[in-house]
C-alpha cells in the first residue's frame, strides 16, 4: 500500500499539496501560492468546482494584502 499512488515518473505535476492525497480530496478549492519578484506574490486557482483556473498577483505590506507593487 502506498500513500502516493501517483508517485511514478510520469506524474503530470511534480508539486504535491501539503497533506498529500487525504487533504487534496478533503478540500474543494486548491490554491497555489508562490513568491514572485520583489515583494510580489502569485496566487493560482489550481482546482475548484466553481472558479476557473486563474492567477492573481498581490503583495503583503504593512497595510495588509494589496494589489501587486511595481
Amino acid at each position: 500500500m502506498t500513500a502516493n499512488p501517483d508517485s511514478g515518473m510520469f506524474a503530470k505535476d511534480p508539486l504535491q499539496p501539503i497533506g498529500g492525497n487525504i487533504m487534496a480530496h478533503a478540500s474543494c478549492t486548491r490554491l497555489r501560492l508562490k513568491k514572485a519578484r520583489g515583494e510580489n506574490r502569485v496566487m493560482k486557482v489550481v482546482d475548484s468546482p466553481i472558479l476557473p483556473e486563474a492567477e492573481a498577483m498581490y503583495s503583503i505590506t504593512e497595510q495588509g494584502i494589496q494589489d501587486e507593487q511595481n
